[in-house]
């Protein structure tokens, strides 16, 4: 937070009497309150042990918008410490919760949904305040000022819709198609007369080229199951793809849902990728976001992947950690900062077309989420998925790379 966030040089003391001869700008995290430093005093949080189910009240606040571990005293009213490590490592995801029916976190259950800011990063509206009082305390402090950027992610779970499906899978999908006009359709496909609905790559490159815009495409290459329905991994058309679009942006894995609570399948289809690119793979984004804390992490880790993409909700756009600053995962079990850096995504494609019905156009959806990450110069990212783009998505992606570009 200081640091990556502030962009402050800082160095730490447990000496009372170095802290009180020191004449630079000091942060003081205890009980007590000296009048030369910016004060936060703590909650116990920090200095507990193990896994406790705190009791939180949530308080309006008008400078910090909303805040909890409050306290009476200090240069700001609440442990921001404290409160941001238990939004920032999920602290809440480890805790007894309700899940969905894919045995995932409900945003419904988060703190940031009952208490109405899962549409702002509210950590980084914390730091924000946070830096205008250190200013007015100390005014020689320099922050170095961050960068905003934009990168879209493409999810790729079924690579073609009637292509290259093998003889099975086409001879069933002929069956189940159950109109002539259907299965024209597929004829033509797959007799090459007619491009495959799911294939939208050239339209993909050519628009991240025209907005320069960077983009990672992440690819299921798990085997086939009932919620992971891809190519098979070894089609050396689907091989060649994958190495088209390596050649044009960054690529990562998209572990399969048959990876949950199994290591061996997580490293064989990162394997897979890194075999068909020639690249060292380190990206990952869990297929359907899967995410259990602190198992998903520690495999990603274990299976050599360091910079997941995982993190937030595929049914609520916004800010699943109230923070839109890429950040080291600390693992609560084992009390330890670690190298795998998670960053966030808030924006799905999914989530702005299932709320399109309500009177607003998906660029006006977008645009709140697009302003919040912009003033705090974090890091938007967004998910699309190879299958949503029909003539009306492509016009709408294209209205959304130049929303996102910088001012």
């Amino acid at each position: 937070m200081l640091n990556d966030a502030l962009g402050l040089e800082f160095k730490i003391t447990n000496n009372l009497e170095e802290f009180k001869a020191y004449k630079e700008p000091k942060l003081n995290y205890s009980e007590l309150l000296p009048e030369d430093a910016f004060n936060i005093k703590p909650h116990t949080i920090l200095f507990d042990h193990g896994i406790r189910d705190y009791h939180l009240q949530v308080n309006a606040n008008s400078q910090f918008e909303k805040i909890f571990f409050k306290n009476s005293t200090g240069s700001v009213p609440f442990d921001l410490l404290g409160a941001a490590f238990w939004l920032l490592s999920r602290y809440e995801e480890y805790l007894p919760h309700k899940s969905d029916i894919y045995n995932r976190f409900n945003y419904k259950s988060s703190l940031a949904y009952q208490y109405e800011f899962l549409d702002i990063p509210l950590v980084n509206l914390w730091l924000n305040e946070s830096k205008k009082i250190l200013l007015e305390k100390f005014p020689s402090l320099e922050f170095k000022e961050r960068e905003y950027n934009f990168l879209s992610t493409v999810d790729i779970d079924n690579v073609y819709k009637y292509k290259h499906k093998g003889f099975v899978r086409t001879l069933a999908g002929l069956l189940s198609d159950r109109s002539l006009k259907k299965i024209g359709q597929r004829m033509r496909i797959i007799l090459d007369r007619e491009k495959d609905p799911f294939d939208c790559y050239d339209f993909l490159i050519d628009a991240h080229k025209q907005t320069n815009s960077k983009a990672i495409y992440f690819f299921l290459l798990g085997d086939y199951g009932p919620n992971d329905k891809n190519h098979s991994s070894s089609d050396l058309r689907f091989q060649s793809l994958i190495k088209h679009l390596a050649d044009y942006s960054m690529v990562g894995v998209h572990p399969s849902f048959g990876t949950n609570n199994n290591l061996r399948q997580l490293k064989v289809e990162a394997s897979r990728l890194g075999n068909i690119t020639h690249k060292l793979i380190t990206k990952s984004r869990q297929h359907f976001s899967m995410l259990k804390f602190p198992h998903t992490y520690k495999d990603l880790l274990q299976a050599g992947l360091f910079a997941d993409y995982s993190m937030g909700y595929t049914n609520h756009n916004g800010f699943r950690s109230s923070y839109c600053y890429p950040y080291k995962w600390y693992s609560l079990d084992i009390e330890s900062v670690s190298s795998l850096t998670i960053h966030s995504f808030a924006i799905t494609e999914n989530n702005l077309l299932a709320h399109e019905k309500e009177n607003k156009t998906l660029v006006e959806l977008a645009n709140p989420i697009v302003n919040e990450v912009k003033k705090y110069n974090g890091e938007l990212i967004s998910i699309f998925h190879n299958d949503v783009f029909n003539t009306k998505m492509k016009k709408f992606y294209l209205e959304f790379l130049n929303l996102v570009k910088k001012n």
